[in-house]
């Protein structure tokens, strides 16, 4: 695509019940020479009809909004008209919750509305960036599932009491990165012998909904990293946004024990959390007990940091280009060395179980 060129310009459809924030969306949109708004939509009821006959390629969803909430519009759209959508999320603790149904139910990815004027124009950049990446996505379009299986899980989870690990899985994963997860972490078992830290690329509010969702939906307990969480087996902890989780070692009562601890240092690659900052501590301390998993994403984040760890001894996968919504970390991944096998995302979980129960 030759963008600039009115025939080959991305068409989106904004729907927001503010007026204003319409054309404040309007604005941030056509700054970019490859985007035009064809159209907008002030409630849930007309969003649906305007998909349909209208044909956007991407579609930028509020979540709250009278008629028909945003988790509404999207599971009709998806069921008449599948196309990739952002939401426009607020930083609230609903709204991150809601944020993650939503990335569960299709939406490609999600930005977070501006709390101040000063904080509008990064938004633009990043709300445009996403809308040209969504409009290249693979969807993978699902409903939303409970899991009547997760339940029984919990009840069969008991308590670690911070036994040593001496395997750890690392997973790092962007864009499509949330339903990926729920396709990996829920087909885990409570009893995996191993700990796993999760990268997720999120700001701050959002990576505790996604943390809170998952263990919902899992056998494994599932929480958001703090600072000196130690690693136990059959728990996994979720970088917090914002943040870099580092790995270290203690050396206390002769064989020492695995912890993390949150580095607020500068992003690289532009992210924080970074999953190679993560990895080169990893791969250094585990070497071939360690696992790197690289899922759907945009960008190059964890090449350098998996490609350390596989000369290091680790066992690393990547997701492959059929099952990734955005094939850009594990396209990177896998040009740049550190990809030993490309993996449908259906047969990653039973790859991550087959090699925690082998070491």
């Amino acid at each position: 695509m030759r963008y600039g060129e009115p025939h080959n310009k991305i068409r989106v459809l904004i729907v927001d019940d503010s007026l204003y924030m319409r054309r404040m969306l309007r604005r941030m949109l056509e700054s970019h020479p490859g985007i035009t708004v064809i159209d907008e939509a002030k409630d849930g009821v007309e969003a649906v009809a305007k998909c349909i006959s209208l044909n956007p390629d991407v579609m930028v969803l509020d979540i709250e909004m009278p008629k028909m909430d945003g988790l509404s519009v999207l599971r009709d759209t998806m069921m008449k008209r599948p196309l990739p959508v952002v939401m426009f999320s607020s930083l609230t603790q609903r709204g991150s919750k809601i944020t993650m149904e939503a990335l569960s139910m299709g939406a490609v990815d999600f930005v977070p509305k501006p709390v101040s004027r000063g904080l509008v124009p990064l938004v633009a950049r990043e709300l445009c960036e996403k809308v040209v990446q969504a409009s290249r996505a693979r969807l993978r379009v699902q409903e939303l599932r409970y899991r009547h299986e997760t339940e029984r899980g919990k009840k069969l989870r008991v308590s670690n009491g911070k036994a040593p690990v001496n395997t750890l899985v690392v997973i790092g994963s962007s864009t499509g990165g949330p339903q990926a997860l729920e396709e990996i972490i829920p087909n885990l078992p409570a009893d995996l012998p191993a700990a796993i830290i999760i990268c997720q690329h999120m700001p701050r509010g959002f990576t505790a909904s996604l943390a809170k969702r998952l263990d919902m939906l899992s056998a494994l307990e599932v929480r958001e990293a703090a600072d000196e969480d130690v690693l136990e087996p059959g728990v996994a902890l979720v970088a917090p946004g914002g943040y870099h989780l580092r790995v270290d070692k203690s050396s206390g009562n002769g064989h020492g024990v695995y912890y993390v601890y949150l580095d607020e240092g500068n992003a690289v690659h532009g992210v924080k959390p970074s999953v190679d900052v993560t990895l080169f501590d990893a791969g250094s301390l585990f070497k071939a007990n360690l696992m790197v998993v690289i899922l759907t994403g945009m960008g190059f984040d964890g090449a350098k940091g998996a490609w350390a760890a596989r000369k290091a001894g680790a066992r690393v996968i990547c997701q492959n280009q059929e099952t990734s919504v955005i094939w850009g970390m594990p396209k990177a991944c896998y040009e740049a060395g550190g990809c030993e096998e490309l993996v449908p995302l259906d047969d990653i979980a039973s790859a991550v179980e087959e090699f925690c129960t082998n070491r």
